[in-house]
């Protein structure tokens, strides 16, 4: 198995937005925020190839929404989805498989893109798509709640492409690559778990998107059910120190991945680095 890491590109959120109930004056002790109450995160994506499979984790926003959409996410820094996918050696149409952890639009949006002369072109045009079947019928319901994050022009492609590929329950998705369902986030978030080189990373995405969130109630107000991420967590947590694993961060743009210990406080955050420190 090889694997990859590249950062899509940073952006900023709201510090509040992303650390709920916790106080601003504890959470900046973790994450400096600006003038305007903002914290910058990144967009980091792993490639897998294995098993005769180039398998994309997440494809970041796209750009297929007008210049006012982005403005309030200022997007900066990072590769972006093509030139960081050639960094780690693969084209567009060597991806077989795209696994979307969930349809909030900083995940799934940079999957298409509009077409010359009206509608849109896959950006992949030789991958399947691997989303839940929880969050694809909640997604095309959608809900007051997440319909800024759920966009038509990045969910309805999915469906008409014909390699939409409904995950329902935890599962191999190919050798040494399992996908995990979870509900506090979203319904149906992905999380991938992925067996390298005799030990087990967890890409953690939205359920832990940063080394700041591993405290069991250090938590997003974007969670619709905030005691189920909490416990979500804890069995992830409570798991991957049993058994050694690392946690890779989809959204903490200081520290890409790390081990856990225990603390008189809970479980935190061990030694951090890169993927290749570990291994």
């Amino acid at each position: 198995m090889k694997l990859s890491i590249f950062n899509i590109s940073n952006f900023r959120v709201d510090g509040g937005a992303m650390f709920g109930v916790v106080p601003k004056a504890l959470w900046t002790r973790q994450v400096s925020s600006d003038e305007n109450n903002n914290i910058v995160l990144s967009l980091n994506s792993l490639v897998i190839e294995t098993e005769g499979r180039v398998i994309l984790i997440d494809a970041g926003w796209g750009d297929k929404q007008a210049e006012k959409f982005f403005r309030h996410v200022w997007l900066h820094g990072g590769s972006g989805l093509i030139d960081g996918l050639a960094q780690c050696g693969y084209k567009p149409e060597e991806i077989t498989d795209v696994v979307i952890t969930h349809l909030h639009a900083d995940h799934c949006g940079g999957c298409f893109a509009n077409a010359p002369g009206g509608g849109y072109k896959a950006v992949f045009p030789n991958a399947a798509y691997h989303i839940s079947k929880e969050q694809w019928e909640w997604a095309n319901e959608s809900n007051l709640r997440e319909e800024d994050a759920f966009l038509p022009e990045n969910i309805l492609p999915f469906g008409e492409s014909g390699r939409l590929n409904l995950v329902k329950e935890n599962g191999e998705l190919y050798p040494g690559v399992m996908l995990r369902l979870c509900y506090g986030h979203t319904p149906g978030l992905i999380v991938p778990v992925i067996k390298y080189r005799g030990r087990n990373l967890i890409y953690t995405g939205d359920l832990i998107p940063t080394t700041a969130h591993i405290p069991l109630l250090w938590n997003m107000a974007y969670d619709l059910l905030p005691l189920v991420t909490i416990a979500e967590k804890q069995e992830f947590l409570q798991e991957a120190l049993l058994n050694d694993f690392l946690l890779v961060f989809q959204h903490d743009p200081q520290t890409e991945c790390c081990s856990l210990t225990e603390t008189p406080k809970g479980i935190r955050a061990g030694r951090k680095g890169l993927i290749r420190d570990f291994f």
